[in-house]
C-alpha cells in the first residue's frame, strides 16, 4: 500500500524546473491542483502545511527485468530506476533469498540492490523499499528456472554458415508496426538512410528460404530499441537494452524468431554494443554516477588507433584517446570501468542468452570498449557457457592485432581473453585485393595464401568468421567490378575455407553498390521482401538469369557443409600459388589421432591426423584468363591415395590422377573419394 504525504515546497521546485524529465511531475502536479482546488482554495498555506512520503514512487523500472536460479554465479545486481528511489533502503521477504548489497551513486534515480540466489528455487519474491519515514513499496520479483540444458549449449561453429541480415531491409511482415506513436523516426521507404519497414515478422515469414539456401545461423544486426530522431534503423544506438524496438516488433516475438528458426535447424546470434549508446538513452540525461559516460559525457572523438592498444611504445594518452573517444556526438561512449555498469552489460548480456536461447553473439566495434572489462565480460559468459561462440569485430587487417582477442593465441602481455572468435578482416581485405590485382611472385593469389600462413598466430583460425563483405562496406560483387567470375572465385572460398562464413543478406543475388560507399545503398532492400517488389528472391520471380545463377551456386556450395559438416570441422592444406593456379583442400580429422611425438615431418605429421575415410573437398582457383591444365597427381599427399572424384558443379567424374583442364578464371570444387 502506498503512503502519500506533500511537501509544497518539492511542488515548487518541479514547476520552476521545466526541463525535469521525470514520468512522475504530471502526477504530481496534478494531485498538487486537486487538492488547492477542492480542498485548500482559500488556504494556501494549509496547502504548505502538507508533506510528500518517499513512498509516493508511482514507477520502478527494474534492470534486469527477471533472473534465472541455478546460475554459474548466485549474485544477480538490480539496477532500480525511479524518481528519488535512491533514497530508500531494500529487503526481501524469501528465506532462500538476501540482500547481500544496496548502494547509490551519484544520481538520486537509481538504486543498486545485489540478490544471492545461491539457494533460491524458481518462483517470484518481493522486494520491499523502504522510505526514511519507515513507509514502503513492493517489487514483484521473478527467478525463473533456466531451460534444459541452457549452460551446456553449443553455439555456432565451422560447420555452420551465418546469414546476416538488415532486419529493416530485409522483408516487411507487419505493415502495423512500420511506424510508431512516441518514435520520431517513421517510414520513409524512399530515404536511403530512413526507416523503410523490415521487421521480425519478415524474417520469420522467410525462414524457409534461409534454411533451404542452407544457412544454419542467422545474425540480425541490432534489434533493440533505437528512439533515435533519424537515420535509427542501423540499430547501433540502443536507447533500451532490455527492449525490441516496437519498429520492429517485441521482446515475445524475438523469442518466438528464436523458438521458429531452431525448428528450421537455424540458429539465433544477437549483435551486442557494448561501447556506447544512443544519444536518446535515458542515461545521457540522467547518468547513474558522474562517470558513467566517457570524457565527462562530453563528445570527444576517438582517434581509432587500435595499434596503441598493443604498441611497446605507446603512451597512455594514446590508448585512452582511443578507448575513450566517441564515435559520433549521438554515440555517447560508455566507461565500463565503472563496475555497477560492467555488471549491467554482463547480466544483459546473459539476459538475453537465456531469454531468446541465442546460440552466440557478435560484439559490434570490440576492441573499443576497457580491455579490462572484456576480459571480465569474456570470461564471466564463457563461464556460464562453456560451448557458447562469441564473435568480436576488430577491424585490423593486421592479423597480429586481430588475433591478439582471441583466446588461446600468442600475446605479447598477460592479457586474458575468452573471447572464442574474432572477424577476419585480414582475410577479406586480402581476398579482395589478391582477386582484383594483376597476378605476380608477391602479388594475386599469393595475398591469400601469406594471410593464410599466418594463422600461427590465432588460438583456433578454424573458429574465425570469414566473409566477403557485410553491412559496413561495399558489397563483393561491386569490389569484384561485377565480374561474376570473379565473385564465384570469392564466394567459393569463402564457403570451402578454413573458419565460420557469413554471407551477408542479397550477396546471393548479387546487390551491388555501384559508384557510392553510401551505407543506405549497401544495405538496400531484398528483392521480394515487400508486397509492391516487381522481382522476387524468395521465389526467383523476375530474377536475371545471372542472379538465378548466382543464388543457386550459394545453395550448391553450402550444401557441402550440410552434407560433410565433419570435413568443415577439421583440417586445412593449401598448396603456395603457382602460375595463378591455388589450391586447397579440407578434410575431417581423426576421432583418435596417433601419438606424434617423435615425428620430424610436421607436413606428415599433420597428414596423420585427419580421417583417411573421409571425403576430401579439394578446391582449385584458376585466375587465369586463359584454360590451364592440372596434374591431379599433384595433390596426392591431400587427396590420400583416393581414386575418383566429382567436380561439384556438373557432377563429372575423374579419376583423381588423370589431368584437369580448368576453365578460364574459375572456381572449381571437388569432392574425392
Amino acid at each position: 500500500m502506498l503512503h502519500f504525504r506533500f511537501n509544497i515546497s518539492r511542488i515548487w521546485l518541479i514547476v520552476k524546473a521545466p526541463s525535469f524529465t521525470s514520468p512522475l511531475v504530471p502526477r504530481f502536479l496534478v494531485s498538487a491542483a486537486s487538492l488547492v482546488t477542492n480542498r485548500f482554495v482559500n488556504s494556501i498555506a494549509t496547502l504548505a502545511s502538507l508533506t510528500f512520503s518517499y513512498a509516493a514512487i508511482a514507477d520502478i523500472d527494474v534492470y534486469p527485468p527477471n533472473w534465472w536460479v541455478g546460475m554459474e554465479k548466485p549474485t544477480v545486481e538490480l539496477m532500480l530506476h525511479g524518481d528519488g528511489v535512491a533514497n530508500y533502503s531494500a529487503s526481501i521477504n524469501a528465506t532462500d533469498v538476501t540482500v547481500v548489497d544496496s548502494k547509490r551513486l551519484d544520481s538520486e534515480n537509481y538504486l543498486f540492490v545485489t540478490l544471492n540466489t545461491d539457494s533460491a528455487e524458481a518462483g517470484r519474491v518481493v522486494i520491499s523499499l523502504i522510505a526514511p519515514d519507515g513507509s514502503s513499496h513492493d517489487i514483484d520479483y521473478a527467478l525463473n528456472a533456466r531451460r534444459q540444458h541452457s549452460q551446456s549449449r553449443v553455439g555456432f561453429g565451422p560447420k555452420d554458415a551465418i546469414y546476416l541480415i538488415a532486419p529493416d531491409r530485409f522483408a516487411n511482415g507487419d505493415e502495423s508496426n512500420d511506424s510508431v506513436d512516441g518514435y520520431k523516426d517513421r517510414l520513409n521507404r524512399d530515404n536511403k538512410g530512413g526507416r523503410h519497414g523490415g521487421d521480425i515478422q519478415g524474417i520469420i515469414d522467410n525462414l524457409d528460404y534461409i534454411a533451404d539456401m542452407g544457412f544454419t545461423q542467422i545474425w540480425s544486426m541490432p534489434l533493440l530499441e533505437n528512439a533515435m530522431d533519424s537515420y535509427s534503423y542501423h540499430g547501433y544506438s540502443t536507447t533500451d537494452y532490455y527492449k525490441i524496438d516496437p519498429r520492429y516488433g517485441s521482446n515475445s516475438q524475438y523469442q518466438k524468431l528464436s523458438e521458429k528458426a531452431s525448428e528450421h535447424g537455424v540458429g539465433l546470434i544477437m549483435d551486442m554494443v557494448l561501447n556506447h549508446i544512443g544519444s536518446g538513452h535515458a542515461w545521457v540525461q540522467d547518468k547513474p554516477s558522474k562517470d558513467w559516460l566517457n570524457n565527462q559525457g562530453v563528445f570527444v572523438g576517438t582517434t581509432h588507433k587500435r595499434e596503441s592498444l598493443h604498441d611497446p611504445h605507446a603512451i597512455q594518452s594514446d590508448i585512452k584517446a582511443f578507448s575513450d573517444g566517441w564515435f559520433v556526438p549521438s554515440m555517447p561512449d560508455l566507461n565500463q570501468r565503472n563496475p555497477h555498469l560492467a555488471t549491467y552489460l554482463i547480466q544483459n548480456a546473459i539476459w538475453w542468452v537465456e531469454f531468446a536461447n541465442l546460440s552466440g553473439i557478435r560484439v559490434d566495434t570490440y576492441s573499443y570498449s576497457d580491455k579490462g572489462f572484456l576480459s571480465e565480460w569474456t570470461t564471466r559468459l564463457m563461464q556460464e557457457y562453456p560451448n557458447l561462440n562469441i564473435v568480436g569485430e576488430e577491424w585490423s587487417v593486421n592479423p597480429a592485432i586481430t588475433a591478439y582477442w582471441q583466446a588461446g593465441s600468442h600475446r605479447h602481455d598477460d592479457y586474458v581473453s575468452a573471447l572464442p572468435s574474432v572477424m577476419d578482416f585480414s582475410l577479406q581485405h586480402a581476398v579482395a585485393d589478391g582477386l582484383t590485382s594483376k597476378e605476380g611472385w608477391d602479388t594475386g593469389l599469393t595475398s591469400i595464401y601469406e594471410t593464410l600462413a599466418t594463422d600461427f598466430l590465432y588460438g583456433e583460425p578454424n573458429n574465425l568468421v570469414i566473409f566477403a563483405d557485410n553491412h559496413d562496406m561495399s558489397r563483393v560483387y561491386s569490389q569484384v567490378d561485377e565480374d561474376i567470375n570473379r565473385w564465384d572465385m570469392a564466394m567459393t572460398f569463402y564457403l570451402t575455407a578454413r573458419g565460420i562464413p557469413q554471407v551477408f543478406y542479397g550477396t546471393e543475388i548479387l546487390m551491388s553498390n555501384p559508384n557510392t560507399e553510401d551505407h543506405g545503398i549497401i544495405r538496400s532492400d531484398f528483392l521480394g521482401g515487400w508486397k509492391s517488389d516487381t522481382k522476387n528472391a524468395f521465389t526467383g520471380k523476375g530474377l536475371s538469369d545471372d542472379e538465378r545463377w548466382a543464388q543457386s551456386r550459394i545453395k550448391q556450395l553450402l550444401s557441402l557443409r550440410q552434407n560433410y559438416p565433419a570435413v568443415f570441422e577439421g583440417s586445412f592444406k593449401h598448396y603456395a600459388p603457382v602460375d595463378g593456379v591455388y589450391a586447397y583442400a579440407r578434410q575431417a580429422n581423426a576421432k583418435n589421432p596417433p601419438s606424434i611425438q617423435g615425428d620430424k615431418d610436421t607436413n606428415d605429421t599433420d597428414e596423420k591426423k585427419v580421417n583417411s575415410k573421409s571425403p576430401v573437398i579439394l578446391v582449385i582457383l584458376n585466375k587465369n584468363e586463359k584454360a590451364s591444365t592440372v596434374d591431379m597427381n599433384k595433390y596426392n599427399m591431400v587427396t590420400n591415395g583416393k581414386k575418383n572424384m566429382t567436380r561439384l558443379k556438373d557432377d563429372k567424374e575423374f579419376a583423381s590422377s588423370e589431368t584437369v583442364t580448368l576453365a578460364p578464371m574459375s572456381a572449381n570444387v571437388f569432392i574425392v573419394k
